[in-house]
């Protein structure tokens, strides 16, 4: 029979989101791996595959987990505009700035490595799609709520919310300072959402 692991593979998993996050794919080294985790190579690979594969699955636990947030916020949220609003504002949120230079790891994974590797970007494609189904319900919601034009397609809208949050996170990346981001943030806003209620 195998031994059981003797380690909480949630823990290993979330530091090895970190240290990717941090430092993208190709400058986190297997050297990078086996200090945040703990483990040997040989348990590092036994437990997830190999550098690539333990990658994608850091990225798809990532992925998944902003899914749940995003519809569990959904369900909470007192309308549906509110969130379409946080989505949109959120790189601008910490006043600091360190979350928007840090930016997203879905969204900086996908520049540095869907060009050349086909299954990050099905994987970024697979996580897109189903933010963009969360917010056009979203959007739904604000229809029936009085928020957003009822005639308006709410796929066309979430879709073009979700591109003008990955320019603010963009520009979140680059140091852009967090009022200026604001700023950009509140504008597409009142660009894509010119119902919404005040």
């Amino acid at each position: 029979m195998p031994r059981p692991r003797e380690f909480d593979e949630d823990h290993v998993v979330a530091a090895l989101r970190q240290e990717f996050w941090d430092k993208g794919y190709a400058a986190t080294s297997v050297d990078d791996l086996m200090r945040v985790s703990g483990l040997g190579k040989g348990s590092l690979y036994g437990a997830f595959g190999d550098k690539h594969n333990l990658f994608l699955r850091v990225l798809r636990e990532y992925n998944d987990a902003n899914d749940r947030m995003l519809r569990e916020r959904l369900a909470s949220v007192p309308r549906g505009i509110d969130l379409v609003r946080e989505f949109v504002r959120g790189p601008s949120c910490d006043s600091t700035g360190t979350s928007a230079r840090r930016g997203c790891l879905l969204a900086n994974s996908t520049a540095e490595l869907a060009a050349r590797m086909p299954d990050v970007a099905a994987e970024a494609r697979r996580s897109y799609d189903a933010t963009a189904k969360v917010l056009a319900e979203a959007i739904e919601r604000a229809q029936r709520e009085g928020d957003v034009d009822p005639d308006a397609d709410a796929n066309q809208i979430a879709c073009a919310v979700l591109a003008a949050q990955l320019g603010v996170v963009a520009l979140g990346r680059t140091g852009m300072d967090v009022d200026t981001l604001a700023s950009v943030a509140e504008s597409a806003l009142e660009r894509l959402l010119p119902s919404q209620g005040r």
